[in-house]
């Protein structure tokens, strides 16, 4: 038997949700129509899963997703919501949940998603899991990498060459050096320009060479 949570402001869709896991021999040992009332009774009940809506009011639902695993480590939650955008999953998956759902989903899939994340599992709808996957490969294949340009400034850096060098023997102006060398802070997450040498070196987007090889004119 699970213990669960309601939390959603919709009273209509609380009473369907509660009539039908009473039915499947679960318990509902609360229910909230706020973020601030799913934070306290979580805190008072203890259940074993949270069903949590995103919007609600006073307090919404990624923030009192937030606090309640902040708060108990233990229990899990699992999002049902109409939002289905990418930056809310990541949102609220970031925030602590463990399972993220649309409200079209049945109430078949929402039973076994809870009983899925009591047993540890990770559950997000296939259509938001491929949408993620997409935009996160998207986002490595325009962000890893640095382009030729900043690649070339970077080796001729580690080559020994000051900023004003590497522009000069690149045929390009200091401050382009300089806004290639910020971008290249970014997608390194390098702090200096030491650091960001050696972070490329360690990925192997450039070499270092013996000082005999790397004299400037």
């Amino acid at each position: 038997m699970i213990r669960i949570l309601l939390a959603d402001d919709h009273t209509l869709l609380r009473d369907g949700l509660r009539r039908s896991f009473e039915a499947a021999g679960d318990t509902v040992v609360g229910e909230a129509s706020t973020g601030e009332e799913a934070v306290a009774l979580a805190k008072a009940l203890l259940p074993d899963v949270v069903l949590m809506d995103l919007s609600m009011p006073v307090m919404d639902g990624i923030e009192a997703t937030r606090r309640i695993r902040e708060a108990l480590p233990s229990v899990r939650i699992a999002v049902l919501t109409m939002h289905d955008d990418i930056d809310r999953t990541r949102d609220a998956i970031a925030a602590g949940a463990t399972a993220y759902l649309s409200k079209g989903t049945s109430f078949a899939d929402v039973r076994e998603t809870v009983l899925r994340v009591v047993d540890g599992e990770t559950v997000l709808s296939p259509a938001l899991a491929g949408a993620m996957l997409t935009a996160m490969n998207d986002a490595r294949a325009q962000e890893a990498l640095l382009s030729d340009r900043q690649v070339e400034i970077l080796q001729a850096i580690a080559d020994g060459m000051s900023t004003k060098q590497a522009g000069r023997y690149l045929g390009i102006t200091t401050k382009t050096v300089h806004n290639h060398l910020n971008a290249i802070y970014r997608k390194l997450d390098a702090q200096s320009l030491t650091h960001a040498v050696l972070g490329a070196v360690r990925l192997g987007i450039i070499d270092l060479k013996s000082n005999e090889e790397t004299q400037v004119g």
